[in-house]
């Protein structure tokens, strides 16, 4: 099977890509928002190959799996194939609801052409999807081992512009937290993040390759997920199947990712001080809890079965 999907989140990708079809990748000389192409810090196999506009204008695609409403137009400008009517497609939805969250009609709601696949139970039940046909593909990736060894006493956190998003990812929580626990940050934007909490000079941490990440993350007692409004944070299972207990608010899908002998999921800010002190404090309790994560994520968002789930969706669709 040959499918055409853009390059838009890096950990989902890392994943998609390992099936067993070719996926064509749009890539342009700026690689842009429309065009990255392959990843730069993600291990791809061969299969994922770069095609220009002006080369899938003459190339065989039997799948479109779109990400964003204008995709379906950039199809067809640069193909002249429609979504779902001149070659099979689905929309993928990786987002929660940005708006009223009850009240937030999907762009592609009340249509039967294109199926519409959110990637949590909380997604589809909270997007108004109209009479679209929907269903819910659930996350999953590549097992990185069990890199566990808590020997950092602070708690790691992943974030990507923290400051710009400040609300959406928890950044006001985490610096709350920060004054109370040891915690070291990962992502772009550390600049930003240290010019307005400078007591985080020399714990932030940017430019890591996934693997080398991975490592880095192994070493801390504990993950930190504070994101108020996500639809569910692939770092945050990522850290899990490392082995890292887990700490965050209990919201959106997090409940159903994060049982109770995994870690703590709480909206009360104390709650998780007082288990995060507890874990810096008792390492063998947190290693306990972190090796229960592991086994959770391990079950729950194994990359075969996402590969398998997609396949069984992709022959259902291209049939």
């Amino acid at each position: 099977m040959r499918i055409l999907i853009w390059h838009v989140h890096g950990s989902w990708m890392t994943s998609f890509v390992q099936g067993r079809h070719d996926y064509l990748l749009p890539v342009d000389a700026e690689r842009g928002p429309d065009g990255r192409g392959r990843a730069r810090t993600w291990d791809w196999p061969a299969s994922a190959v770069e095609r220009t506009s002006e080369e899938l204008a003459g190339e065989r695609v039997d799948l479109v799996v779109l990400q964003r409403p204008h995709e379906a137009g950039l199809l067809e400008a640069w193909t002249g194939l429609r979504a779902g009517i001149d070659v099979p497609a689905v929309y993928l939805e990786h987002n929660a609801p940005t708006g009223p969250a009850v009240a937030t009609r999907h762009p592609y709601a009340d249509q039967d052409a294109v199926p519409v696949v959110h990637v949590t139970h909380f997604n589809r039940v909270m997007w108004d999807n109209g009479t679209a046909r929907t269903t819910v593909l659930e996350h999953g990736i590549p097992d990185p081992g069990h890199l566990y060894t808590g020997e950092r006493e602070s708690l790691a956190v992943v974030v990507n512009e923290p400051v710009r998003r400040t609300r959406v990812a928890g950044t006001d929580l985490m610096l709350d937290l920060a004054r109370d626990l040891p915690v070291e940050v990962y992502g772009m934007g550390m600049d930003q993040l240290v010019g307005r909490a400078p007591w985080l000079e020399g714990c932030v941490h940017e430019d890591y390759r996934q693997s080398e990440l991975h490592r880095a993350l192994g070493a801390h007692r504990a993950y930190l997920h504070p994101y108020r409004w996500t639809s569910l944070g692939l770092a945050m299972i990522e850290a899990m199947t490392l082995g890292l207990p887990v700490l965050g608010l209990s919201t959106t899908e997090g409940p159903r990712a994060v049982p109770a002998a995994a870690g703590l999921l709480s909206n009360d800010p104390a709650e998780l001080c007082a288990r995060g002190g507890q874990w810096l404090r008792e390492p063998d309790v947190a290693a306990e809890a972190g090796a229960a994560a592991r086994a959770h994520a391990l079950e729950h968002y194994g990359l075969e079965r996402f590969l398998a789930d997609w396949d069984v969706l992709i022959e259902g669709v291209v049939a």
